[in-house]
Order: structure tokens, then sequence, then C-alpha cells
């Protein structure tokens, strides 16, 4: 017994020293690192839920979870961890040392349709809140409620259900840890519910269908849980593990049940953070009271918010001057999934942005400087399809993120096929969300909420807020007519995945003298070849202001009134673009060939 006891305690000693774990790291490599077995590592895997391979990579959050399983503490990573992925709402990152977990609220977002009920089951939700009501008990102005079920708190968070606010479903499924997605039973999905849908799988978090209306003349319960398995959502009654729940929010019948679901699927996920370090959070709205000045509605998610504390978001800074909780009361502290208003930031900041609590003013300036900086470089330039490409072969993942929107069911039908086709298992090329219409700031805010994202329009306008919003967000909006070209396209990508490197060729160029309309949406450039030759068949780039604002093919090209495939050095004619119709006088226009 003697000579057994140093060796457990050597072995106690061991299991405290914490481990050091980058962002991003393998299964492999995590085992190793923690002096594990690889099956053990993906065992402790399975059970949070996730079936990786040994060399499959994991991020920060997720193995931090694994070495709290064995008991292994972790250190904070060297690297930045101001991102999306790093600051996911109930992740491990801010696990430090071991026993330092603290269990804290779910933070759910409501999402669906206009007018399947989702106003109405907040109220209904807020009414079954045991909180004294003469505290309030909730508050609406922030858009966020607190509300207390069987002596546990559950965090809130309205999103409206209208397209006009995708940006805040966005925002939405970016903190939340579970989505409760309502569809009316007498209405079934609609475009809105779908989007939803998309958004909450983006984001990655278990959902539970708040089926509603059921009272009403017309329910059909069946045809609602069928139309949910066409998306992928299997209820539990058809073998998944989708949690459904029949309610009716007007008659506050099965709000008991919802809410009991909601705690289940808190219990399972065990949401944990440490309110012992600076504070993290997101902004969910923000605005200019006359008398008191900027006003912030922040959700923490991680640390622990101080009044007196100075906070940095985006492009503004400032000192806590006040707090107030999700109950409508005065605070000092706010621990993570507590919602707060919070006075004293300087500036209006935009929904989604992160805030975090710094050392000191000069800090804050510090970092606000060089994000201003690192704005300016990538105002400079819209990304391209090619530095999507390279993002993509940076992370190992080889997956390029497609949103298709088309102009009739018959093309969406026929790109979704070509999309399929062309993709395999070595080279992903996955469509997250498909459908008719044009391409709206909604479709750009969902590719945002992607990885490597990318639009494609086939023959369809983009509306002018998706242009802006685009070139806000930094994703490519790629638009077509004809399919081949769509192909041609495609296979770029997927070459470009594969590692093969192409050159260019220059043919030639033109200059746009005239630019008259042809029909409602497309335009004819009128153009004098000013080097070389301009080719039917080869790629076309068009540049304004030294910026490539086009790159594609060609629909069409004339010389006088007979199609041409070719315009030579001084010769002039028209031209139509591949689904780019923006051309303006002074564009130049560049053929070339890639070899």
């Amino acid at each position: 017994m003697t000579t057994d006891q140093p060796e457990n305690l050597n072995q106690e000693q061991e299991s405290k020293d914490p481990v050091s774990l980058p962002l991003i790291i393998s299964v492999g490599d995590l085992a190793e690192t923690l002096n594990e077995s690889q099956v053990d590592v993906i065992k402790s895997l399975m059970k949070l839920g996730v079936m990786a391979s040994v060399n499959q990579e994991i991020d920060f959050a997720l193995s931090a979870r694994v070495a709290q399983s064995f008991e292994i503490p972790v250190l904070k990573p060297k690297e930045s961890i101001d991102n999306t992925s790093a600051l996911n709402i109930g992740s491990s990152i801010d696990i430090i040392e071991k026993n330092t977990g603290e269990n804290r609220a779910p933070v759910i977002t409501v999402l669906g349709h206009v007018d399947h009920g989702k106003t109405t089951l907040l109220d209904a939700i807020r009414q079954t809140n045991e909180v004294d009501n003469e505290h309030g008990g909730i508050t609406q102005k922030i858009g966020a409620y607190q509300v207390k079920y069987n002596n546990s708190e559950m965090t809130f968070i309205d999103t409206p259900g209208h397209q006009a606010f995708s940006s805040m479903r966005v925002s939405g499924t970016s903190v939340t840890d579970i989505v409760v997605l309502v569809v009316a039973a007498d209405d079934g999905l609609m475009p809105q519910t779908i989007e939803s849908i998309n958004h909450a799988k983006n984001a990655k978090v278990p959902m539970i269908v708040a089926i509603n209306k059921c009272d009403l003349e017309g329910s059909d319960i069946d045809r609602i849980k069928s139309q949910l398995t066409e998306h992928e959502i299997i209820g539990e009654d058809y073998g998944g593990d989708v949690l459904a729940v029949q309610v009716s929010a007007l008659k506050r019948d099965g709000m008991d049940t919802l809410l009991d679901s909601i705690s289940l699927l808190s219990e399972i996920n065990e949401f944990q953070s440490n309110s012992n370090i600076p504070g993290k959070g997101v902004i969910i709205e923000s605005y200019n009271d006359p008398k008191k000045g900027s006003i912030s509605t922040i959700l923490v998610k991680s640390g622990s918010f101080k009044r007196g504390d100075i906070l940095v978001s985006g492009n503004n800074s400032g000192k806590i001057r006040q707090m107030i909780d999700g109950y409508g009361s005065e605070i000092n502290t706010a621990k993570p999934s507590t919602p707060i208003q919070v006075m004293g930031i300087s500036g209006i900041n935009n929904i989604g942005d992160v805030v975090e609590v710094v050392k000191d003013d000069k800090q804050a300036r510090k970092i606000i400087q060089q994000r201003s900086r690192t704005k300016q470089t990538s105002n400079n330039k819209i990304t391209t399809l090619s530095q999507v490409v390279k993002r993509a072969k940076a992370s190992k993942e080889n997956e390029i993120n497609i949103v298709i929107k088309t102009g009739s069911n018959g093309a969406l039908t026929a790109v979704e096929q070509v999309v399929n086709d062309l993709t395999s298992e070595e080279i992903q090329v996955k469509i997250i969300s498909g459908s008719v219409g044009a391409v709206t700031e909604s479709d750009v805010m969902l590719a945002s909420s992607a990885e490597d994202c990318i639009i494609v329009a086939f023959q369809t306008i983009v509306e002018n807020g998706a242009k802006s919003q685009s070139e806000m967000n930094n994703i490519p909006i790629r638009t077509f007519d004809i399919i081949y070209t769509l192909v041609d396209e495609i296979k770029e990508i997927i070459e470009g995945l594969k590692g093969q490197e192409k050159s260019e060729v220059n043919i030639g160029s033109a200059r746009v003298l005239e630019v008259f309309p042809r029909g409602k949406v497309q335009n004819i450039a009128g153009i004098r070849v000013t080097d070389g030759n301009i080719l039917r068949n080869a790629r076309i780039r068009v540049v304004r202001n030294n910026e490539t604002i086009f790159d594609g093919g060609v629909e069409s090209m004339r010389h006088l009134k007979q199609n041409v495939t070719e315009l030579k050095n001084n010769i002039e004619g028209g031209i139509v673009l591949n689904g780019f119709h923006d051309i303006e006088i002074d564009d130049t226009i560049e053929s070339y060939e890639l070899k």
C-alpha cells in the first residue's frame, strides 16, 4: 500500500496540470495533448453529441469541454478569441481552471413566420412567470426576456418574424442555446419559417418546435410534422430527436409542456460559464435616448460586467454608468445569460456587435484604432470567389456553402441538381438554402451566418439592398442567365478546392462608350476595343475605379447587326454580359483566359 500511495498522488498531481489548447485542433492531436487514448476522446465527443474522426478538427470550445470531461484544466488560448465561433454562448471558452464552470440560464430564441403567434407565445410565457409582477418580471424594451420557471431562470430573445428583420434573426441565433420554432397549425411552413430553420441549422443549436393555434378549425398537426421532415426536422414520434409541442398561445394551453421541454434540453446540455473573468457579450439593441444618451442592450455571454467597467464594442467605447437587468432593476454586476441595458457606451452599435470589458481607456483606444485600420483594408476590395476558395482551403474543410436563388421552381431544381452532381465526398459544395425569387437582404444575412458562403442567382435579379448588404458583409453574389456558365463556375470552385492552380492570359481590353437598355433588366454595353481582341468564349472582367466589379462570361456579342465571336482592336460593337447589367460608361472590359 505504501508503494501505491505515492504513485496515486503523482497521478492526481498530473491530472491537475493545465494544458494549453489552440483555437483549432484535430481529434488525434487533442488525444496526444491530453495524454488520453484516441478512442476515449472520441467517446467523450460522442457523449457531447459530436461524431468526429481522428483527423477531424474541432474548435477550442469543444476541445475544452472534452478536457473538462477528463478533469483536466485548460488555459485560455494564446491566439485571439475575438471571433464568432469562440464567442458562442454555452462554450467552455472561459474555462481557465478546473471546477470554475458555473451553471447558467439557457438563452432561447423564438423564431417563426409573421402572424404565426410568436409574440402571443412570448406574452403567454411572460404570464407564466413566477416573479413578482410588481417588479415587471420582464423587460420588453430591450428585446430580451428573463423569466423564472420551477425556480430556474430562462432568458428569451425576441426576434421579429417578418423577412425585413432577418438581420436581427441572424443575431438572435448567433447568441442562442435553444431555438423555439413557432409554426401555425392552420397555415403550415411558410418562407420565413424555412428561412428560420436554415438560421437555426447554421447556428448548430437544438430546436424545439412549438406547433401553435392547435385549437383552430383547419389545423393539421400531421401535415406540419410531414412538412418539417422535408427540411430534416424529424420529431420524436417520427423516430427523430426534435421535440414538438402542441400549444395554443392565445389560450395559454401547453405552456408548461413547452417550458418543461426547454428545461429538459437545458439539463441535457448543462449550459455553463465562468463569471470570474472580464465580461464578453453581444449587442441585441442600441438606440439613442434624448434624455439619457446612448443606451445599449447587451446579452452577457461570458464573464461579468460591473458598474464602472470600460467597454469596447465596434468602434465605440465608454464606461458603464448604469446597468438595468431583465427585471427592470438597477444592478452593479451582471453574470452570464443576463440581458442588461447599459448606459455609457458612446455611439450607436450594430446588432450582433461583440462588446467586451477591457483594462482601461488606453487599451480601448488601441483596439478601436486596430479595427479601423482593418476595416479600411477590407473595404478597399470586395471579397471575390477566389478569396472565398482560399479561405475554405486554409480551413482544411474543403467545403463551400451556397445560397441559391432562381427565377422559377424548375430552374431551382435544375441548379440544385447541377450542384449535387458536381460535389463529391472529397470536395463539398453545400446548399444551405434554395428558393425562388430575387436575391434579398435576407439571403445575404443568411449567407453571412455561414462560413465561406457565396450566393448563386440564376435567371433572377439582385435587389439594391442586397447588393449593398453583400458589400458590407463581403459576400460574393454570382449571377447567371445560362446554365453552362453556372456549371463552369461551380467546376472552378471545385478545382480551386482541389488545389489546381490556374494562370491568367490576357487577350484584350475595351472601353464602354455607351449603355443601351435591352428589355426591363438587361443592358447592352457599346464598346470600342482598345487593345488585343475581345472573344465571345473568353472570360470577361469589368473594372471600375481600379476595382473588379464583375468576373464572368458573355451572353451575346455583336458588330453592327451581326452576331460575332470576336471583336478586334479599334473595332466597335455591343456586348451583353452574363447576369451583369450594372455596366457604366468608361468601365473597362478585360478579356482573358485561364490556363
